[in-house]
């Protein structure tokens, strides 16, 4: 028993020998490397000195620069090299006082020793290692499996025009190119039912200018509580009539879609689908005004009036829209009066496209 105990212990204390021996060989190993790296980092500096001043003088014999630039470039090459040479050097001997003074015993950090801010890893700069690093997993939002709303930006444009009452919109008066409406908003769409994208309900808000383009040389004048149109005493280079509004449009819509599913999801998708929306939006006025152009006494005048025309503050109606992917042949038509209380009723339709992006 005395004889295995004692060779246990020798071969004890050989294994803790030879690794003691090892870590001392290892980092004498790599004091030595640091060594020949830093003759070789003065090397590497110096043929790069060299070549740069090849090229000046080159660009000197070319004529590109005179002999006192070059001078001044070489000059300014050389003190760049040596401020290199003096910067990277200092990093090795740095390296080598660390290695010695803890014979080879050196803290390195580990994933407990950093500080996770979001995605940056905050550390301190060892063995050349960036103090801070920014962490490979970055952050992603989780895919959701079955994604049943979408939201759009919203954008529309096309002629604006009235139905007024006992009249054809041929007989209005205001001009059908010149009369025109613009519609910005956004809007989330909403499959209705689980298993089947068939229907969709679009919801959202918008901020849409309606423009009415007096076709003769008239101006809307308000007289107690009705608005009518009145000849103007100088002769009218334009005449514009514009209604802001903020409203919440409703939609129902119907159409095919595509569905795709893969491992992790699922989707419908109305890429080059067909689609129908029907249904209306309910809001309130921003304001009304009314721009003017014209001469007077040789003079160009504009004039901005605005508010008062007995305008409607309430504005409802009705709306729908036809058409593929993102592009939609689109139709409003205000049930709400232009002018409250008028004699003769006048409504705001509008036509054209709009765009959901």
């Amino acid at each position: 028993m005395k004889t295995i105990t004692f060779y246990s212990a020798v071969l004890c204390l050989f294994l803790i020998f030879q690794v003691s021996f090892g870590q001392e060989e290892d980092y004498q190993k790599k004091i030595e490397a640091l060594k020949v790296e830093k003759q070789r980092v003065i090397d590497q500096e110096k043929d790069a000195l060299k070549s740069e001043v090849k090229d000046i003088n080159k660009r000197l014999d070319d004529g590109d620069i005179s002999e006192n630039e070059a001078k001044t470039l070489k000059e300014e090459a050389a003190k760049r090299r040596a401020l290199n040479i003096e910067n990277r050097v200092a990093i090795v001997e740095n390296k080598i006082a660390w290695l010695q003074r803890n014979e080879g015993e050196v803290l390195m950090l580990t994933k407990s020793d950093t500080l996770d801010i979001d995605d940056m890893r905050i550390g301190i700069l060892i063995d050349g290692k960036p103090a801070i690093t920014f962490n490979s997993r970055r952050w992603k939002r989780d895919i959701k499996y079955d994604r049943r709303t979408y939201s759009d930006f919203v954008i529309a444009v096309g002629l604006n025009n009235a139905i007024i009452e006992g009249q054809s919109l041929s007989d209005t008066p205001y001009k059908i190119g010149g009369s025109r409406f613009f519609e910005i908003g956004w809007q989330w769409r909403t499959r209705v039912f689980n298993n089947s994208n068939w229907l969709r309900l679009h919801y959202g808000f918008s901020f849409q200018f309606n423009g009415l383009k007096q076709d003769d040389n008239v101006i809307f004048v308000q007289d107690g509580d009705q608005t009518v149109l009145e000849e103007f005493e100088y002769n009218l280079d334009k005449s514009k009539y514009r209604m802001d509004n903020l409203v919440f449009p409703v939609h129902f819509e119907v159409g095919p879609s595509r569905f795709k599913k893969r491992k992790n999801s699922v989707r419908y998708s109305l890429r080059d689908q067909f689609r129908l929306g029907f249904g209306g939006y309910g809001g309130f006025s921003l304001g009304t005004r009314q721009k003017l152009k014209y001469k007077r006494d040789g003079e160009r005048v504009k004039d901005k009036l605005i508010g008062g025309y007995n305008s409607s503050d309430l504005i409802y109606g009705v709306s729908g829209y036809m058409g593929f992917d993102g592009v939609l042949l689109y139709l409003k038509y205000d049930l709400n009066p232009i002018f409250k209380d008028a004699d003769v009723k006048q409504n705001n339709i509008s036509l054209g496209l709009r765009f959901d992006i």
